[in-house]
């Protein structure tokens, strides 16, 4: 799998822990938007696009089916985040 590109969307106001969203492009061919990336206790994740359900919860829409793949996603979009971030602190 090749993660292609990679988008970052900085929160322009964040409220609690949600710092950016992103959206990647797999295998040139398939893109997922909405990637949520949060901060907690100094240390950063990300949470798949999700939508709320009739009873209060949140379901994902999109998700990786194990956890070698959520690893190679959020270790790519962390990446990408931290030039972000490196990025804006330059300008």
């Amino acid at each position: 799998m090749d993660i292609g590109d990679v988008r970052i969307r900085e929160v322009r106001n964040p409220e609690g822990k949600l710092r950016a969203v992103a959206s990647i492009t797999i295998d040139g061919c398939f893109v997922v938007h909405d990637i949520k990336i949060f901060e907690k206790d100094g240390a950063y994740f990300i949470a798949m696009p999700s939508r709320k359900i009739s009873d209060g919860t949140f379901k994902d829409v999109a998700h990786p089916l194990n956890s070698e793949t959520r690893e190679l996603l959020q270790n790519a979009i962390l990446e990408k985040y931290a030039e972000f971030r490196a990025q804006a602190k330059e300008e």
